[in-house]
C-alpha cells in the first residue's frame, strides 16, 4: 500500500503502544497512591518499569518510520513543527503559573509573610554563587547545542557529535550542581511559603533540563550510529529547541528568584 501511496502525508498503522503506555501510567498512579497510603513501592516500581518499556517500543517505531522507511516527508514535519511549538507554549504557561503564584506573594506580602520579601526567617541563596555557575553552564550548552546543529546542516558530523557531548556533559553538570545547592539550602518546601514557590519553580525546571539532558543524549546516541542528515532532523532540531526552552526559562529564573528575591 505504501508504494501506491499519492500523497505526503503519514498514516499512522495500528499500534499496541498507545493503549498499552496509557494503563501503565494507570498503574503507575495507582501504585503510587497504594505507596503513599501504604508505604508499599513495588506497585510503583513496576508501573514505571512498564511505562520506561512501551515509551522506548512507541519512540522505537517512530524512529524506524522516520529514518528507515522514509515517512516523515516535509510535509510531515511541517506539522511536527507545528506540534512542537504549541507543546513548548504550553510549557510556557506552565511556567507562567508559578511566577505568577512568586510574583503575587513577593510584590504584595502581607501579614502571613511577614509585610517583607523575602520572610525574614528565610536565608535566600547567594545569586553570584552557583547560581551563577549554572547560569554559565546554561548559557554555554545553548551555543554548544546550536553548533552542533549547524555543523549537522553543513555536513560535518564529526562537530555535530563533539558539540552534542558537550551539551549532555553541561545539562547533567546543571543537574548535579542543582542537587548540591538543593542540600545545602536553610528552607524545606513545606515549612514556608516561600520554600514551596521556590522549589516548585526551580524544581520543575531542573526536571526539565535533567529531560531536555536524556532528549539530547538519545540523539547523541542515535547520531553515533549515523541517524539525521542535513536535510532530515527534526528528531534533534526538537531537541535544540526544547533545549533553548530551558535556557530562556531559567534566565528569568535567575533574575526574579535569585537576583531580585534575594
Amino acid at each position: 500500500m505504501s508504494a501506491e501511496k499519492k500523497h505526503d502525508y503519514h498514516l499512522v498503522d495500528p499500534s499496541p503502544w498507545p493503549i498499552y503506555v496509557s494503563f501503565s501510567c494507570l498503574v503507575l498512579a495507582l501504585g503510587s497512591v497504594y505507596y503513599l497510603h501504604a508505604d508499599v513501592s513495588w506497585g510503583m516500581y513496576l508501573g514505571f518499569a512498564l511505562l520506561i518499556y512501551g515509551a522506548y517500543m512507541w519512540f522505537r517505531d517512530v524512529v524506524i518510520e522516520a529514518e528507515h522507511k522514509g515517512h516523515h516527508t516535509q510535509v510531515v514535519q511541517i506539522h511536527h513543527r507545528y506540534g512542537m511549538t504549541l507543546f513548548i507554549a504550553s510549557e510556557v504557561m506552565f511556567f507562567v503559573a508559578w511566577f505568577w503564584a512568586y510574583f503575587d506573594v513577593s510584590l504584595f506580602p502581607n501579614e502571613f509573610v511577614g509585610n517583607v520579601w523575602p520572610p525574614k526567617d528565610i536565608e535566600t541563596f547567594d545569586p553570584w554563587d552557583i547560581p551563577l555557575i549554572n547560569t554559565l553552564i546554561l548559557l554555554l550548552s545553548g551555543t554548544t547545542v546550536t553548533w552542533s546543529h549547524h555543523a549537522l546542516i553543513e555536513g560535518d558530523r564529526k562537530s555535530f557529535i563533539q558539540g552534542l557531548w558537550l551539551t549532555v556533559i553541561l545539562g547533567f553538570c546543571f543537574t548535579l550542581l542543582q542537587i548540591y545547592e538543593y542540600q545545602h539550602a536553610s528552607f524545606s518546601f513545606s515549612d514556608h511559603i516561600y520554600g514551596s514557590v521556590f522549589y516548585m519553580a526551580t524544581g520543575f525546571h531542573g526536571f526539565h533540563v535533567l529531560v531536555g539532558t536524556i532528549f539530547l543524549a538519545v540523539c547523541l546516541f542515535r547520531g553515533k550510529r549515523g541517524h539525521f542528515t542535513k536535510d532530515h532532523h527534526f528528531g534533534f532540531e526538537a531537541a535544540a529547541w526544547y533545549w533553548h526552552f530551558v535556557d530562556v526559562i531559567w534566565l528569568f529564573l535567575f533574575a526574579a528568584i535569585y537576583i531580585w528575591g534575594s
